[in-house]
């Protein structure tokens, strides 16, 4: 198999992360299918979902499976009243990646990563891998250690 290299996967390489990537044999149409062809479950993927605070300004939020964010959480975590999610062009902009290949590594700016705790009940994980159709799998414990300013809490819908 060909050897796939992205600025995720160079990141990592850096850091001496332990992974590997993993292709996707077609296209991918939901989460589930992401997991099954991973072998996983729902819950280790890992998603990776970028909010606009004002222009110029994101964060990115890291979790679990089909979790759905609470914005309530989200707010009071970042002090605003308002917020929105980053449109496809804003996360490419921001990122450089495109949706469904966005991940915390290899990005081109600091950008504030926040994580819900249940991403790490997980021993093995898997995210973006900054190509569609591939992906990182790692396990969850080095997530917390290579990603240095990352804030941990309750993001999600409980």
């Amino acid at each position: 198999m060909e050897e796939i290299t992205t600025p995720v996967t160079q990141e990592l390489s850096e850091k001496k992360v332990p992974f590997r990537v993993f292709k996707h044999p077609g296209k991918l149409h939901s989460l589930e299918q992401a997991a099954e062809e991973r072998h996983q479950r729902p819950s280790q993927v890992v998603r990776s979902i970028v909010f606009r605070l004002e222009k110029g300004e994101y964060v990115m939020v890291l979790v679990a499976g089909p979790q759905q964010i609470s914005w309530r959480a989200l707010r009071t975590k970042l002090g605003r009243s308002r917020l929105t999610m980053a449109s496809p062009e804003e996360v490419f902009n921001a990122t450089g990646y495109e949706l469904g290949a966005v991940s915390p590594y290899g990005l081109p700016y600091p950008m504030r990563i926040l994580v819900d705790e249940k991403v790490f009940t997980e021993e093995e994980i898997s995210l973006g891998s900054g190509i569609q159709g591939v992906t990182v799998i790692m396990q969850s414990a080095y997530l917390k250690d290579s990603l240095g300013e990352i804030e941990i809490g309750r993001f999600v819908e409980q």
